[in-house]
Parts: C-alpha cells; sequence; structure tokens
C-alpha cells in the first residue's frame, strides 16, 4: 500500500502500511504571512488558500517527517509546535540541522548530497537541488530533495524546490524512480529570475521521467503564477498529460 495525500503547497504525506510520513508541512491559518511579492504577481498575503478539511484526520497518523529547507512555506511556525507536541522524528539536510534543533524539533537524521542512510527498512539519500537560476540561488540557501526505496514500495524522488540540473537529471536517468515530485508553480520574487522550474524545464523533467510525476506547489503561495489548469492545457498540447498527476488540495492519490 502506498497513498500518496497532498496537503497544501509542497506539504504532502506519504502512507504505507506501517508509516506516515509528512513532507515540509505548511500548516498555518490562511493569511498568516505576508504576501512573496508586491508587483510582479497580485499582492496576497499566504498561504493564499486554507487547509483543506481532511487536514487533521492525516496528521493524526503522522509518525516521520523530512524537511527538504527552511523557507516558511516549507517548515512554518505552526508545523514546528505539531512537530515538537508530537515529538515526531525528523530527517533534514546536515547544513538545516543545527537550525531545526534550536527550533526545538526532534532531528534524528541528517543527510548530506548524494548521502544514503538506512530509513524505516529501506534506505533515503540527499540529492542536491538549486533554489533559483542565477545569481537569485545563493540567497535562497540550502535546499535537499530526496530519494526514497522503502520495503515493498515504489521508488519515489522527492525532488523539493529546484531548477533543472545535472543532478536532476541524473536521479532521473539513472535511478529512473517510479514516482517523482517536482514542484511547478514557477515561483519568481519582484527581482530577480525564477526560483524553480520554468515550463521548459518541468516540460524536461516529465519528458525524462520513466515514472508517474506529481505536480505540486501551485496555487496556494501568491509568488506561484502557474496554475493547475494552465500546467494540464501545457502538458496536454506537448502530449505528456498521461504522465502527471495534478492533485487539488486535500487529494489522496493511490499509487499502487
Amino acid at each position: 500500500m502506498l497513498k500518496i495525500h497532498h496537503i497544501r503547497n509542497a506539504t504532502m504525506v506519504l502512507e504505507t502500511e506501517k508509516e506516515v510520513i509528512l513532507i515540509d508541512p505548511m500548516l498555518g491559518a490562511q493569511g498568516i504571512m505576508p504576501s512573496f511579492t508586491l508587483f510582479r504577481h497580485k499582492a496576497r498575503k499566504n498561504p493564499t488558500v486554507p487547509l483543506p478539511d481532511n487536514t487533521n484526520l492525516i496528521l493524526e497518523k503522522v509518525t516521520h517527517c523530512l524537511i527538504t529547507h527552511q523557507h516558511p512555506d516549507h517548515i512554518d511556525s505552526t508545523a514546528v509546535a505539531f512537530l515538537i507536541e508530537k515529538n515526531i522524528p525528523v530527517t533534514c539536510g546536515i547544513k538545516d540541522e543545527k537550525a531545526f534543533k534550536k527550533r526545538g524539533l526532534n532531528v534524528v537524521q541528517s543527510l548530506k548530497y548524494w548521502e544514503q542512510q538506512e530509513f524505516l527498512g529501506g534506505t533515503i539519500e540527499g540529492i542536491p537541488a538549486k533554489h533559483g537560476y542565477g545569481f537569485v540561488a545563493k540567497p535562497m540557501g540550502n535546499v535537499l530533495g530526496f530519494y526514497l526505496k522503502l520495503p515493498n514500495q515504489k521508488s519515489i524522488y522527492l525532488s523539493s524546490d529546484t531548477i533543472y540540473t545535472t543532478a536532476v537529471d541524473t536521479v532521473l536517468t539513472a535511478y529512473k524512480p517510479d514516482i517523482s515530485v517536482l514542484a511547478t508553480g514557477a515561483a519568481q520574487f519582484d527581482l530577480f529570475k525564477q526560483l524553480i522550474m520554468n515550463v521548459d524545464d518541468i516540460l524536461k523533467f516529465v519528458k525524462n521521467s520513466s515514472g508517474k510525476v506529481i505536480a505540486n506547489h501551485m496555487e496556494s503561495i501568491n509568488h506561484c503564477p502557474l496554475t493547475r489548469v494552465k500546467l494540464n492545457e501545457i502538458l496536454t498540447e506537448k502530449n505528456l498529460i498521461h504522465k502527471v498527476l495534478i492533485p487539488k488540495d486535500g487529494e489522496m492519490m493511490d499509487m499502487q
């Protein structure tokens, strides 16, 4: 059994027979954070949408948490409080470990780029990610993707907030994940280039994927202009829609 619950933005839950793994939790109420852009995209407080009604039922089952980086749309203060209250074991990048422990999180495992470790009876590997094109990637800081191989489950690549790089290409073409999760909102601040893949690179990612691609990071943060409808149109036009799932907030995908 492998169920993937898409919550909102990059927040999702992987549910197997034994484990329930929360990824990049942004659990705060609608509008609790400021707008991330003022003029390139319409200024709106974030998150721009509420949590789905079924979120609490799913969160009650969580046994572990993976966090790709420190940005508040991937780990917000509400999520920190939840993880501390439930004492959920956290896996993150080694460069984020100190900061997360300082916030009170129960970090039990940290990974370097290309480092593989044991995880829940299988393996987890840290995959390099680059958060933006050109100069903007430096101030955006460290990001880590994850490649998961759990017992009797399909392999999963959580690419996180990244542009298309040689590391991404290596995972897609050499590891051939059964499921890849891709941030497809085309996020961009008022200044500088895009922070995650543009449309050309999204298409490249899908073309080079041997398995299914789950598109997320859309329609929940105001600096992400690419919508589900538009992405569906683009993928349909390029005859790639059969490779991609575009879940709504609160949707559960049975991946068996």
